[in-house]
């Protein structure tokens, strides 16, 4: 695909997503979820027209996105904020990711899947949008105290799934002999990541924002982001744990600043918009139809983990039972990392490789559609919208 039609596609792309903005304002859809489906529309599954050479943008464009996403989220442990919501967060994502694991894997066993399936799909099932559920968020201008506890809850919860995932995929690959070598696995993916995410977090803490004093500048922001992905993609660690440390350190150490550093803001839009259409665009609509029971139970599993899950951390956190449960709903989007999960279980577990991958990519695309529409509709219900809050005042 030459260098000309790639610019002309993005460029009718964004220009698109223009319209599209419009549009949801009728329909009240989240933004996200008309992205997906414009890229279902215009892809394989719908009329076709992007040219097949654009599969070979995705992961590109998805590792600057979502490490720009995960840079942004990592601004969010404000010690400030630790201090106020920390609680909250650690019980919330904690009770999440262990809700969520046993739900799908007893699921998946009380239908018969075998246990090793189960079990690597139940860790792919840890795996959020933090894009999705930061993107409905900043679309409803929602802010208060669960709000806050959500943004903490999805910057560490695929941190716990990165983990969980390694551990578990080790302990199954291994044949159930590998249970250290498992946990190892994980422990220096963890230790990878964060490694990254210090080695450029601690200078930019101290160097940014000395050339225009008082405010980092956008080209510090995006060399960081761009620095950052590249060094986790070339060492294989999660580029989404190191861009959260990274922003952890920043928005930490960099007492100089007058403001948070959040410059990379004001261009993730671009990125954004063309990752989430990219997913929808390159994955096939008919795999939604070859998963039958096995399909349904995981999605039904995957939500039911979620809810329960904010539901059982909410008393910790000191929040209502209702109140959990809404924030529960709030974590149901998936996207990249699940995807990026399957391929490498895939891999490791040849004989189970198809069902994992149509059965991430068909769950993948309806917690895409669907997850953001919950999400807005629980902010609501939780009072933190900008509407919802209109009406009570």
């Amino acid at each position: 695909m030459d260098h000309g039609t790639v610019f002309l596609t993005f460029g009718a792309l964004l220009a698109a997503s223009l319209a599209l903005d419009a549009l949801g304002r009728f329909t009240r859809l989240p933004r996200i979820t008309m992205l997906v489906l414009f890229g279902l529309a215009i892809g394989p599954s719908g009329v076709d027209i992007l040219d097949p050479g654009l599969a070979a943008w995705r992961d590109p464009v998805a590792a600057v996105a979502l490490t720009m996403i995960a840079f942004l989220l990592g601004g969010a442990f404000h010690r400030r904020e630790l201090r106020a919501h920390g609680k909250a967060i650690l019980s919330l994502s904690v009770a999440v990711t262990v809700m969520s694991l046993l739900v799908i894997f007893l699921a998946l066993i009380a239908i018969g899947v075998p246990a090793d399936l189960a079990a690597v799909l139940a860790a792919i099932g840890l795996a959020t949008d933090p894009a999705a559920t930061r993107d409905v968020i900043v679309e409803t201008r929602a802010e208060g105290e669960a709000t806050s506890a959500i943004l903490g809850v999805v910057a560490i919860d695929d941190a716990w799934g990165v983990v969980v995932f390694s551990i578990v995929l080790g302990i199954v690959a291994a044949g159930g002999a590998g249970l250290w070598g498992g946990i190892g696995e994980g422990l220096l993916e963890l230790s990878g990541a964060v490694a990254v995410g210090v080695a450029l977090g601690l200078p930019a803490a101290y160097l940014t924002g000395r050339i225009k004093p008082g405010e980092p500048t956008l080209i510090e922001a995006l060399g960081l982001v761009m620095l950052c992905a590249g060094l986790s993609k070339t060492l294989g660690v999660s580029f989404l744990l190191a861009g959260m440390v990274m922003g952890a350190l920043v928005v930490n150490l960099a007492r100089h600043h007058t403001r948070p550093f959040h410059e990379i803001e004001l261009i993730s839009a671009p990125f954004l918009i063309l990752f989430f259409v990219l997913a929808g665009a390159l994955v096939d609509l008919a795999a939604l139809w070859a998963i039958g029971g096995i399909g349904l139970a995981y999605l039904a599993a995957r939500t039911a983990g979620r809810v329960l899950g904010g539901w059982v951390g909410a008393g910790p956190a000191g929040m209502t039972g209702r109140e959990g449960l809404l924030v529960g709903t709030c974590l149901t989007p998936q996207a990249g990392v699940a995807l990026g999960m399957a391929l490498v279980a895939a891999a490791a577990l040849p004989d189970h490789a198809a069902t994992i991958m149509t059965l991430t990519v068909a769950s993948t695309i309806f917690f895409e559609l669907f997850g953001p529409v919950a999400a807005r509709i629980a902010l609501g219900a939780l009072g933190e919208t900008k509407r919802a809050r209109a009406k009570t005042t």
